[in-house]
């Protein structure tokens, strides 16, 4: 499906859970001035899609309908399904969004010019992403996570890619089930690859999603990709990713401290068991205060904070450790690159 543009051609590809948000992505898209992209490659990535769920999100595309093709990738998660939506598009150029992001008004101009001033060895360009956040109060945890997405390196939440430096590379590693890491392993292996990346100038909003008082615990399952990272990159993937290195090794230190301290309270060495529960206790504690602080301070909030740090070095420990061992035979990518 080829439709001429002017300037660069350029398809683009949304890997979709089929949310509430996928509506408002395409309605936006639809409104952007500029050429129109060849075509708009939507995946479904759910295990079960159920037929006519896309009808309602589909119907705002006007005009670019027709350029439309919807897929499915069967529930392996974002990585599969920008490979499965990749190997549809004929363009030179494959811009990826995220379906819960809104492009600006001018965004296909903005990226065509951004396309066209990439040199022969830029294999890709990054879109500037804003997290708008509610004013008269202090974000609340989720909502600063969330913000940190306008200060990353290479997401796909608006991230357009050479098609040819994608296929040079392999694509996404479909090891990672997640939205998380996916992206930066990809940009790495293209860097390695011998191209760049640079920053364009189109904008797209990412708004905060509704998200419920176990948000942050379900994204510790994003240690293990940090651990098949460290198998793929080495242990200085984190410089190389510009990623910030979070908070693991407290992580491991206070779950260490926890399981310390009951072990030696059945063993019937109270002293020893009070100075690991002392150190625990400090440590969790130190790590609520740093989430509470820069947030609301509401009640509901601190609630929220004080709980999940409790179980997050836990679940984080767990998640990093499981990860080392389903990963533990990884090559370095450069050994099986293409």
């Amino acid at each position: 499906m080829s439709h001429p543009t002017a300037g660069p051609r350029y398809a683009v590809v949304i890997p979709t859970l089929a949310r509430d948000t996928l509506a408002d992505c395409l309605a936006a898209l639809a409104a952007a001035r500029g050429p129109r992209p060849d075509e708009i490659v939507l995946v479904d990535d759910r295990p079960d899609p159920e037929p006519g769920a896309l009808d309602h999100a589909l119907s705002v595309l006007g005009d670019l309908r027709a350029r439309t093709t919807v897929l499915t990738s069967g529930g392996r998660g974002p990585a599969a399904a920008r490979n499965t939506g990749l190997r549809a598009v004929a363009a030179p150029w494959a811009a990826f969004l995220d379906d819960d992001v809104q492009v600006g008004p001018h965004w296909c101009d903005q990226l065509v010019r951004d396309l066209a001033g990439a040199g022969p060895d830029t294999g890709a360009v990054q879109g500037v992403i804003t997290v708008p956040l509610p004013g008269g109060r202090r974000p609340t945890d989720f909502e600063r996570n969330t913000a940190a997405l306008a200060r990353a390196r290479w997401i796909t939440a608006d991230m357009a890619y050479r098609t040819e430096a994608l296929k040079q590379v392999g694509g996404f590693d479909e090891r990672f089930r997640r939205a998380f890491r996916e992206d930066a392993d990809l940009a790495l292996r293209v860097l390695d690859a011998g191209w760049r990346i640079r920053r364009g100038r189109r904008t797209t909003r990412h708004p905060v999603r509704p998200a419920d008082r176990w948000a942050s615990l379900r994204a510790q399952r994003g240690n293990a990709d940090d651990a098949l990272m460290l198998r793929l990159h080495g242990p200085d993937w984190w410089h190389k990713a510009v990623a910030p290195r979070g908070r693991i090794r407290s992580h491991l230190a206070l779950t260490a401290a926890g399981v310390a301290a009951c072990a030696l309270a059945a063993a019937g060495r109270p002293r020893a068991a009070s100075l690991a529960a002392l150190g625990w206790a400090a440590g969790t504690a130190e790590f609520a205060w740093a989430r509470i602080a820069p947030g609301p301070r509401t009640r509901d909030e601190v609630t929220t904070m004080i709980v999940t740090s409790v179980l997050i070095p836990p679940a984080a420990t767990w998640h990093r450790l499981s990860g080392l061992w389903r990963h533990r035979g990884a090559p370095a990518w450069r050994e099986v690159a293409p």
